[in-house]
C-alpha cells in the first residue's frame, strides 16, 4: 500500500458524556483528535503506510496523544518532541434543534510555535505517494503557515501528490486572512477537498446552491469547480454536500469533477448521527484510499461517502472502521443487520 503523509495539530477533545452540556457536567472524556490525525488514522485503517508530522510537548500530556495514533497504526517517527502544551478543544454535542458546540483552547500549542529546524521534510517526503494537509494547519499560527509551505515544496519536489482540505474555520482566522495564505497555497496542490462554505470563505468562489436553505443541487457547484480547476490547474475538484436537517439527522453526498466529467455519488441519509466531528476527515481519507486503489474517480468518491457516513455513527474524532465494512456499505449493504 502507499505511504500517506499528514500534516497538521492533533489536540485533546473534551466532551461532556452524551448530550449533556458543558455547564451541567463535572466530568469530561478525553477523545485525541484532528483534522489530518483523524485522515492519518483512516488510511492507516485501510492498510496505508501512515505518518503525522506535528509536534507534542515531551510530558505525559503530550504522549497521550503519540499513543493514540500508535493505537491505530498510525507511525510516529515524525513527530518532532518540545514546547509546552497540547492544544484542547471543548466539544458539547447537540440533540434535534440544539446544534453541537465547540470552544477552543489551542492558543500556543506545540505544533502553533514549531520552527522549521523541527522538520526534515525532503526526509519525510522520501518515497511517499500522498500529502494531505488542512486550512487548520495553516490558521493555527504564522509559524504553522509556513511550515505548510515548506512541506508542500518538499512534496513537489519529490513528486508526491498534494491533497488539502480546506476546512475554514472562522474561530481561527477571518476570510481575508485565509484567502491572502491558501490562494498561494493552492499552487502545489492537486486535489482540492471541500464544501460550499470552504470555497467560497478560503479561496473566493461561491458556489450557485442555497445551503442553509437544504438545497445541495450538483448543479450549482459545477461553474465554481470549473473555476477552481482552470485558475489552479487541480486534478481533481471534490466537495461534501451535506443536507443539515437537524444536529442528528442530515443527508450526505458528495460531488468530485477531473476537468473532464462530473460525478455525484448516492446519497445517504444519517439518522441518528452519533457524531459528526470528524465527518470531513474521514471523507478525506477515504477519497485518498479510493484514488490511490480504484479505477475511476466514481469508485472512488463513493468510498470516500460511505466511509464518512460510517464516522457519522461512531463516537470520538477518529473513524473506526475498515476497507471491507466501507465497500460492504458502498455496494449497498445498509441494513445494520447484526454480523454473526
Amino acid at each position: 500500500m502507499a505511504k500517506v503523509v499528514t500534516l497538521g495539530e492533533i489536540m485533546l477533545r473534551l466532551s461532556p458524556n452524551g448530550q449533556d452540556r458543558f455547564i451541567q457536567t463535572d466530568i469530561f472524556r478525553i477523545i485525541p483528535g484532528g483534522g489530518e490525525a483523524n485522515v492519518a488514522v483512516s488510511c492507516a485503517n485501510y492498510g496505508h503506510d501512515a505518518y503525522l508530522v506535528t509536534k507534542l510537548p515531551a510530558h505525559e500530556i503530550g504522549q497521550i496523544a503519540v499513543n493514540s495514533l500508535r493505537r491505530y497504526g498510525v507511525n510516529t517517527e515524525f513527530i518532532a518532541r518540545g514546547g509546552d502544551r497540547v492544544g484542547l478543544y471543548y466539544c458539547e454535542t447537540g440533540a434535534s434543534m440544539r446544534p453541537s458546540k465547540v470552544i477552543y483552547d489551542r492558543a500556543n500549542s506545540a505544533i502553533a510555535e514549531a520552527n522549521p529546524e523541527d522538520f526534515d521534510f525532503d526526509a519525510i517526503m522520501e518515497g511517499a505517494d500522498w500529502f494531505h494537509w488542512s486550512g487548520i494547519t495553516p490558521a493555527i499560527s504564522d509559524k504553522a503557515a509556513e511550515l505548510t509551505k515548506l512541506a508542500c515544496e518538499a512534496a513537489k519536489r519529490h513528486g508526491v501528490t498534494v491533497s488539502v482540505d480546506l476546512n475554514f474555520r472562522k474561530k481561527l482566522w477571518t476570510s481575508e486572512k485565509a484567502i491572502s495564505i491558501m490562494r498561494p497555497l493552492m499552487q502545489y496542490v492537486d486535489v482540492c477537498i471541500g464544501n460550499e462554505e470552504d470555497a467560497e470563505l478560503c479561496l473566493g468562489f461561491k458556489p450557485d446552491a442555497d445551503v442553509e436553505g437544504g438545497e445541495t443541487n450538483a448543479a450549482g457547484y459545477e461553474g465554481i469547480f470549473k473555476q477552481m480547476k482552470e485558475e489552479f490547474g487541480f486534478k481533481y475538484v471534490v466537495s461534501t454536500l451535506r443536507e443539515s436537517y437537524s444536529a442528528t439527522f442530515n443527508g450526505w453526498k458528495a460531488l468530485i469533477y477531473d476537468g473532464k466529467e462530473f460525478y455525484q455519488s448516492k446519497r445517504y441519509e444519517i439518522n441518528p448521527i452519533i457524531d459528526r466531528v470528524g465527518g470531513g476527515d474521514s471523507f478525506s481519507g477515504g477519497l485518498i484510499h479510493g484514488l490511490l486503489t480504484k479505477e475511476t474517480q466514481g469508485e472512488a468518491l463513493e468510498f470516500a461517502v460511505a466511509a464518512s457516513a460510517l464516522k457519522h455513527t461512531i463516537n470520538g474524532d477518529y473513524n473506526l472502521v475498515n476497507a471491507s465494512e466501507v465497500e460492504a456499505l458502498a455496494g449497498g449493504n445498509a441494513n445494520g443487520r447484526v454480523q454473526r
